[in-house]
């Protein structure tokens, strides 16, 4: 009796952690209690945005202040049950090999799991740190980034960071090499005629960052022939270094969505395996569309092309007498 017990519990609490899963992810077509789950926490994310923002008008926070409390402790409890869940069912996304706690370890040190997390734990360092509470509001505004999760075009933009990573931090460490020459070169040229301007190398970068980025405040420049030249070649530098990772980006988006189109078109003529498309065939495409985040027209035209390469490929006629096989 113990034993049937013990077993109808793993079982119900198994098929509870994979129901909880199915609600945290993005809700998949047909699923309207995800669906409304989903919109419950952008709509809260959204809503902690505006309140952070209104906190900073004085007349506001002093009349709304212990509204504004309470709706801070809600949405820490709902951001903190929310990561305990997701950490909890995180086992029941995909099969593995690996223990459980190794699995939620694993999640724990994801990017959106981090995120996650840095929602509301400023608000528990807070009992601990004690440091300025405008410091720890302000750091609520990272709970936007928990609308990525939401975001198809956030999840591209993240796909390309991570692709990239490598590059970029190539760029942004010759741009650091080139601001710390910069800002060198411009000591030693300026250094005499403006010392109060140029009185170091760490007080130059100011400068070097400030002309690398092609901003030119107009606050600290230089005067003298050479140091104009050194600051013309600086600004030419800058405007290709900038150019560089724009470019590393935009070519791994071109990249990335096209690996997305080549995945669909891929699920596509999986499914026209049989010759035709049925109404299960065309619910997995779907599917498949909004988690690939493609656009329903740009969907439709892959599926029409491939549809006419399919048929075009097909044999009008008999190999054999050369009739047409259409004929009755």
């Amino acid at each position: 009796m113990v034993s049937s017990s013990t077993t109808c519990f793993v079982k119900f609490m198994s098929g509870f952690r994979q129901r909880t899963a199915e609600l945290l992810q993005v809700h998949k077509r047909g699923d309207h209690v995800s669906h409304l789950f989903d919109w419950f926490l952008i709509s809260l994310i959204i809503l902690n945005i505006i309140a952070v923002m209104l906190e900073t008008v004085d007349s506001i926070h002093n009349k709304y202040h212990l509204q504004l409390i309470w709706f801070e402790l809600f949405s820490v409890a709902i951001f903190t049950i929310e990561y305990i869940a997701r950490v909890w069912s995180c086992i029941e996304l995909e099969e593995s090999d690996e223990p459980p706690w190794k699995q939620r370890m694993q999640y724990m040190l994801t990017p959106m799991a981090l995120i996650d997390l840095a929602a509301f734990l400023p608000f528990y360092l807070g009992f601990f740190i004690n440091a300025d509470l405008r410091t720890l509001r302000i750091f609520r505004l990272l709970r936007l980034i928990k609308l990525g999760r939401y975001s198809s075009a956030m999840q591209l933009l993240f796909q390309v960071f991570q692709r990239e990573y490598r590059v970029l931090v190539a760029a942004l460490t010759v741009l650091l090499m080139i601001m710390v020459l910069a800002s060198s070169g411009i000591y030693l040229i300026e250094h005499d005629v403006q010392p109060d301007k140029f009185g170091s190398i760490p007080a130059a970068m100011w400068w070097a960052m400030a002309t690398l980025t092609t901003v030119g405040y107009g606050d600290v420049t230089p005067i003298t022939p050479l140091g104009k030249f050194f600051g013309g070649v600086i600004t030419l530098m800058g405007v290709a270094m900038f150019a560089l990772p724009a470019g590393i980006l935009a070519s791994s988006f071109s990249d990335q969505l096209s690996r997305r189109r080549n995945k669909f078109s891929q699920k596509v003529r999986e499914a026209l395996a049989n010759g035709h498309l049925d109404f299960h065939d065309l619910r997995e495409l779907e599917k498949w569309r909004l988690q690939l985040g493609l656009e329903h027209d740009d969907a439709k035209i892959l599926m029409d092309a491939i549809k006419a390469g399919t048929q075009s490929q097909e044999p009008t006629q008999c190999p054999h007498c050369g009739k047409s096989l259409h004929e009755k």
